[in-house]
């Protein structure tokens, strides 16, 4: 296929800190990258990722800052250029900023929306921090973390024209099988949610306050300094990407807690479901639709709803299950969830649109004829 152009307007690439975009950014860029295409990713630069960033000159794309939607117009002739312009969920003025791309933009535009499920909740509050409903239909292309029903539901609503999953994918490099010491009998990665906090504390506190003899850690910023920590569970500020796999090594499994509007709309994997699975960790995941098409419960994630659920787990599965399950996890990833697999998907449906762009136009002149 044809080395295409593209330019990124992301949330975040240099900055893993207090967010999921960054990782899955770097990921997915770099595996389309590989493939031979140009990268250009624009960062809005605030004060709280320029003091925690992690990666500051990566080596699969370019990496530029702006400081304003009006300093965008630097890239004017660049955006006008592209094969295609992809602007990403909760990109600072991000109204602004698409429809600036819309217009400017010769080539495909596309938004990226790593949160589809807060998304539509704040479209129907009428909170259009990043998106507005009237930008949706302009957008060639939604690409979209969440699939399922909710696909549908962006076409017949909001009338996007080409709503298409891109869910989140791991880079198998970076996210290798380590062996280690076990430290934790569960651990928890992710930044402090409101709405993820009640699971957290029934699949992990809780189980902690009934288990003294188990080990437990939750890592991840943002957390209030109210929340009473069992004397068994560890707390860690951050674990930057880098160190992902050793945290993992260290556990002998890692929980998944998953946001409620990521609930209410299943088929929403969440990064590090695939992190962890792919350094072979067994899973221990809340339950949401959808959740069986990406891993088979019981046999590559275990389900729980519950405190007793979970130190049942922990306790009574027999250690020769408990590998079984990480290893089978493993392979599921490697075969089908790759940021390899989601760069062929976002390169198919950028030629999609590219193609359909070009029908358009040649029935508009021959209309006009």
């Amino acid at each position: 296929m044809k080395r295409l152009r593209i330019i990124v307007i992301g949330l975040s690439l240099s900055s893993s800190w207090g967010n999921g975009h960054a990782t899955t950014y770097r990921s997915l860029l770099k595996a389309f990258a590989a493939e031979g295409h140009d990268v250009l990713f624009l960062e809005r630069d605030v004060p709280w990722y320029a003091a925690h960033r992690d990666l500051q000159d990566p080596d699969f794309c370019r990496l530029a800052f702006y400081d304003s939607v009006e300093d965008l117009a630097r890239y004017r002739s660049e955006v006008a250029s592209a094969d295609a312009v992809i602007v990403g969920s909760y990109v600072p003025e991000g109204v602004a900023v698409g429809r600036w791309v819309q217009r400017t933009a010769g080539g495909v535009v596309a938004f990226y929306d790593i949160d589809t499920p807060v998304t539509l909740a704040k479209l129907e509050r009428g909170d259009y921090e990043y998106l507005a409903p009237d930008l949706i239909s302009e957008y060639d292309i939604y690409l979209s973390f969440t699939g399922g029903p909710t696909l549908d539901h962006l076409m017949r609503r909001y009338g996007s024209p080409a709503a298409r999953a891109l869910h989140c994918s791991v880079d198998p490099e970076a996210y290798p099988v380590l062996d280690g010491p076990i430290r934790w009998d569960l651990s928890y990665l992710g930044t402090y949610s409101l709405d993820r906090q009640p699971t957290l504390e029934e699949l992990l506190l809780e189980p902690a306050r009934r288990a003294p003899q188990l080990r437990f850690v939750v890592a991840g910023p943002q957390y209030p300094a109210d929340i009473a920590w069992p004397e068994n569970v560890t707390r860690i500020e951050h674990v930057s990407p880098q160190e992902h796999p050793a945290f993992y090594a260290q556990s002998r499994f890692t929980l998944n807690v998953t946001r409620s509007d990521m609930i209410r709309a299943g088929f929403s994997p969440s990064v590090r479901l695939f992190e962890a699975a792919a350094c072979q960790i067994p899973i221990i995941s809340d339950h949401w639709d959808g959740i069986e098409t990406f891993f088979t419960p019981g046999k590559e994630i275990a389900l729980a709803e519950n405190a007793d659920q979970v130190i049942e787990i922990l306790e009574q599965w027999p250690e020769k299950q408990v590998m079984r399950l990480g290893s089978a996890a493993r392979e599921r990833v490697l075969g089908e969830h790759t940021a390899a697999h989601r760069a062929s998907t976002l390169e198919r449906e950028i030629h999609h649109a590219m193609h359909r762009k070009q029908v358009i136009q040649r029935f508009a002149m021959g209309a006009e004829a």
